[in-house]
């Protein structure tokens, strides 16, 4: 009878002990939420009319990139397309556009207002350089820039490297006075060589080959390959001109330099693999690389010639 206050006293005790052990967490039916992944895009960036023939050419290549850029936090590609290249300016100044391509008179001028960085060749159509050809109709009786004096040339356009740029650096160091016109059909002194622009390779040969004006220009690709056979007997060559990479491309400022060296290492690789062949071949490229004489004897040339264009009177 002795021991009953004491089993009570456990009893007691243990009643105690399990109201200070916590309840057993019971399950949620609602799962944690997990913090959203920030978007961070590689853009590409190009000046063109026809915004869905840039862009389905471009994604693959931008899509290849940012893959191989995860680890710098890249989640996916995109492309912008501009219309002019004051826009072009103004994406690459804010940030919307991280590499432009272009052929390297429209490329160092959207650089230099941007305060962009050209970093690599572009080997555009397989072309790592190319140049102009100035030529002329058999009709026309012109043997050679100097019959040129008085007479009118077709050029492309007043932004363009094979176009206008080479040809009037050309003529004018070799002492002809360039005069910009309106029209085709505008008069031209006898002192000095007319031009006007057609907007186009082909609307440049069809105004020669139609005698809308005696000459024209355009790029060695075009005289040498493209241009018939049967169309180029009806032409004379009257010069070609230095050479300038075939196409550029742009970086942006403000890139952080591991991810631009990571960019430039991906893409100057990427023609060994037959997925980099793919992406490539697409944008119409097969490779890009870095320049042989470095960047700055690439650039310097250019803004040379820049100089002397910039004193022709344009239409």
């Amino acid at each position: 009878m002795l021991r009953k206050p004491a089993n009570h006293f456990i009893t007691a005790l243990i009643f105690i002990l399990a109201a200070c052990v916590p309840p057993t967490p019971q399950p949620t039916s609602q799962p944690a939420t997990k913090a959203p992944i920030e978007e961070r895009f590689i853009v590409f960036g190009d000046i063109s009319d026809d915004p869905a023939e840039v862009i389905e050419g471009a994604q693959p290549i931008a899509d290849y990139l940012a893959a191989q850029l995860a680890d710098y936090g890249i989640t996916g590609g995109q492309v912008k397309v501009a219309t002019s290249t004051d826009e072009m300016i103004e994406l690459l100044k804010n940030g919307e556009v991280d590499l432009y391509f272009d052929s390297t008179y429209p490329a160092t001028s959207i650089s230099d207002a941007s305060g962009a960085q050209i970093v690599l060749r572009r080997w555009k159509f397989g072309v790592e350089t190319y140049h102009s050809v100035i030529y002329a109709s058999r009709e026309s009786d012109i043997t050679s820039i100097e019959d040129l004096k008085g007479k009118m040339v077709a050029m492309d356009a007043p932004y363009s490297t094979s176009g206008f740029l080479l040809p009037a650096v050309y003529l004018t160091e070799n002492g002809l006075t360039l005069s910009g016109k309106a029209s085709n059909s505008d008069p031209v002194e006898a002192d000095e060589v007319g031009f006007a622009f057609a907007y186009d390779d082909e609307n440049i040969l069809q105004w020669v080959l139609s005698g809308l004006t005696p000459a024209g220009v355009t790029d060695d690709y075009n005289f040498d390959t493209a241009f018939p056979p049967d169309v180029t007997e009806k032409l004379v060559e009257l010069a070609r001109t230095e050479s300038t990479p075939r196409q550029v491309m742009v970086a942006r400022a403000g890139i952080e330099p591991d991810l631009l060296k990571a960019i430039l290492q991906t893409l100057t690789t990427m023609h060994i693999t037959p997925e980099g062949q793919a992406a490539l071949k697409t944008f119409q490229t097969t490779r890009f690389d870095l320049f042989p004489e470095g960047i700055d004897a690439a650039t310097s040339r250019m803004r040379e010639m820049m100089e002397i264009v910039k004193d022709i009177p344009l239409p």
